[in-house]
């Protein structure tokens, strides 16, 4: 089996309804914090508050999510703002259980009680999702993801079994 390939897909996923009312909002309380801090010291103090306030919200709002496989290594990382980057799973393919379209059928006979759930999708209703269930330890974790066909076909030529279409 040929494993070293290295593919790589990036998903934006969709802006909550909240973000653009909050990001003007954090725009106009920028302003009013820069005349308040024209007139008074606690001004001064408040631009800043309000500065690091508007700077780490305007990164949540802004998410990314990069899928990454190489040499039988899938990795996901969040990327927050197009600048800091966040991992958020790492699996082998000895650790992979299944990877199936997230409507099939297969999946119950895997999920358990205590799963945990990431959701690295764009939130997009149209869009094609599919579940990868993976085990890590003792913990069996559940990621709904949207690769591309080709990052689909490099799982699948490393794991066939785990893999349905």
């Amino acid at each position: 089996m040929n494993q070293d390939m290295y593919v790589e897909w990036l998903v934006k996923r969709k802006d909550p309804a909240y973000a653009w009312p909050a990001r003007i909002g954090l725009g106009v309380l920028c302003l009013i914090s820069l005349l308040l801090a024209f007139m008074t010291v606690w001004g001064i103090l408040l631009l800043a508050v309000v500065g690091v306030g508007t700077f780490f919200l305007w990164q949540t709002l802004s998410i990314e999510y990069e899928y990454l496989y190489v040499d039988g290594t899938i990795s996901i990382d969040k990327i927050l703002g197009k600048s800091r980057r966040k991992k958020v799973m790492e699996c082998s393919k000895d650790e992979l259980l299944v990877v199936a379209p997230s409507e099939s059928f297969v999946l119950k006979d895997y999920e358990t009680n205590n799963m945990k759930l990431y959701n690295c999708s764009s939130g997009n209703k149209e869009a094609k999702t599919h579940t990868l269930i993976y085990q890590q330890g003792g913990q069996h974790i559940k990621l709904i993801f949207e690769p591309n066909d080709k990052l689909i076909q490099a799982i699948r030529s490393v794991a066939p079994r785990k893999v349905i279409r």
